[in-house]
């Protein structure tokens, strides 16, 4: 298992990124807290890894903070819930912010995060809620497939790819657009918008 994984950005397309360490390209998948620090492509980067093998699949997760691992870890310690809506958790709010609804037992600011129903929230809240003390104290080679290259687009896919319908996500993205932002930018004021 790989604990740590450093090396060079080479690409970037949420929720992939490729680090090629030593001429090995490492494709991981993180979430939007992840990207929205990232540095420029060329440029170095030390990520905490999360290695899950299935059957039929291997994957590499990547995070720039423990705290964010751990969440991503302990999140899909409850029943129904996989990497997939660990990704959107942590994409749509921070680790304090998920461990003070947690401890609050916000179930309906839970249910905000793409993928997370009204029972899978009440099971996180029960299921969590002795550990969100700890979690609130932690804060501490492929290319681009088709994909278009202005903000708003990328940011449109990102959406839908953490679970966001493709009109909902257009509208989203759509409204948090101001002129000079990046992808990261609008899909950052897209999620905090959508949890008020």
């Amino acid at each position: 298992m790989i604990g740590r994984l450093k090396g060079i950005v080479v690409h970037k397309q949420p929720p992939w990124l490729v680090v090629d360490v030593n001429g090995v390209g490492y494709e991981l998948e993180a979430p939007m807290s992840t990207f929205y620090d990232l540095p420029d492509l060329g440029r170095e980067v030390s990520l905490f890894t999360h290695y899950a093998q299935k059957e039929d699949s291997v994957s590499l997760y990547g995070f720039l903070r423990e705290s964010e691992r751990r969440l991503f870890r302990d999140v899909q310690k409850v029943s129904g819930i996989g990497a997939k809506i660990a990704l959107a958790v942590l994409s749509g709010v921070s680790v304090d912010e998920f461990a003070r609804l947690v401890q609050a037992s916000d179930v309906t600011a839970l249910t905000r995060i793409p993928g997370i129903g009204k029972k899978t929230a009440e099971r996180i809240v029960v299921e969590l809620r002795d550990r969100a003390a700890d979690l609130a104290g932690a804060g501490g080679a492929t290319g681009a497939r088709g994909v278009p290259h202005d903000p708003q687009s990328e940011a449109v896919i990102a959406l839908q790819q953490l679970g966001y319908k493709p009109a909902e996500a257009a509208r989203m993205a759509r409204e948090a657009t101001a002129a000079g932002d990046d992808a990261a930018s609008i899909i950052r004021k897209a999620l905090q918008s959508a949890l008020r």
